[in-house]
């Protein structure tokens, strides 16, 4: 089996090592330049992506209820479930950054493009997956909030001021905006759906960019070593075998998926999304010097998951053909 090259997991690192040569364009137009951009490059995103959703589709994947509500409990229960049983092993204040960085990628949503393009490959439920993958980023921007300001100090971030209402104006208003012009731009949006994902990535490196150069400016990261980021490494790897194993399990011999619905909830309930976790760390970790820290996690296990599913989808493949 080959491993394709992607190019937007080496950018994403290029651009953590540009952050860390030249943090100070954070401070072009009075600091707001950067920040303005993002937030319009975040709008536009969810904005397409709502011209993309099918009502078809929607109302297809309504009917397997309970593929549904099961990929749904995978993302949103048995992920943070797991970090909070490991929640008293945090102990200093180090640790206490590491176990919500982790908790922070564990209460974000499933991805939309890669879990459905790997579903495909993987000769799974196509229409289940695009109908899980949809919902779940929705739903995230109830949950991952709610979730996190248990252990965030949501009386500096200002949680229905700067974090629900950042959402709702950022992605929830440019959703629905999407959903209205579907009818008369969804066949433009499946013509230039390539550009848009180009535009997409870049975008989400933008946000990867400000997220890091703010964090190497305060100089938080002097504070940890290449031990710390090789501890997040191995957290990663341990995490997404964890979850990959009992997701299996559960699918195959409690909920007794055909193999098709058990191609579709591995891959969609074992992933989660960068794009939904940038847009959210915006507003979550508002103004806070630790982003980058928290954001790391994500990073690899957003490479991590694509190069390990991308195997896991061709071996399905394979022994279908």
């Amino acid at each position: 089996m080959k491993f394709k090259f992607d190019a937007f997991i080496f950018f994403l690192f290029v651009m953590i090592a540009f952050a860390f040569f030249y943090p100070d364009l954070i401070t072009w137009g009075n600091g707001q330049l950067l920040h303005q951009l993002s937030s319009i490059g975040v709008m536009l995103i969810f904005f397409f992506y709502g011209i993309k959703l099918s009502y078809q589709q929607i109302k297809e994947g309504l009917k397997n209820w309970k593929l549904h509500i099961a990929i749904q409990c995978f993302t949103f229960i048995l992920f943070p479930l797991l970090l909070l049983l490991l929640k008293p092993m945090a102990q200093t204040m180090l640790q206490e950054q590491f176990w919500l960085s982790f908790f922070f990628l564990a209460v974000l949503p499933s991805t939309v493009s890669s879990s459905v393009v790997m579903v495909s490959i993987a000769r799974g439920n196509i229409p289940a997956a695009i109908f899980n993958a949809s919902i779940s980023g929705l739903i995230g921007v109830i949950i991952t909030p709610f979730m996190m300001q248990v252990f965030l100090d949501f009386e500096q971030e200002h949680v229905i001021t700067t974090v629900y209402a950042g959402l709702f104006k950022e992605i929830i208003i440019p959703v629905l905006l999407g959903l209205l012009v579907q009818p008369y731009l969804g066949k433009f949006a499946n013509r230039y759906g390539k550009t848009l994902t180009l535009f997409d990535k870049s975008v989400i490196l933008l946000i990867v960019y400000i997220s890091f150069a703010e964090s190497f400016a305060s100089g938080v990261f002097q504070s940890v070593g290449t031990q710390y980021i090789l501890w997040v490494f191995i957290g990663v790897v341990i995490l997404f075998s964890l979850i990959y194993f009992i997701i299996w399990i559960l699918t195959k011999y409690v909920f007794k998926f055909n193999r098709a619905d058990q191609i579709t909830a591995l891959f969609c309930g074992s992933k989660k999304s960068l794009t939904h976790g940038s847009v959210f760390g915006k507003f979550i970790f508002y103004n806070n010097p630790h982003t980058g820290l928290y954001f790391l996690p994500l990073m690899i296990f957003h490479a991590f998951q694509i190069l390990v599913i991308t195997w896991i989808a061709q071996r399905y493949a394979s022994k279908t053909d």
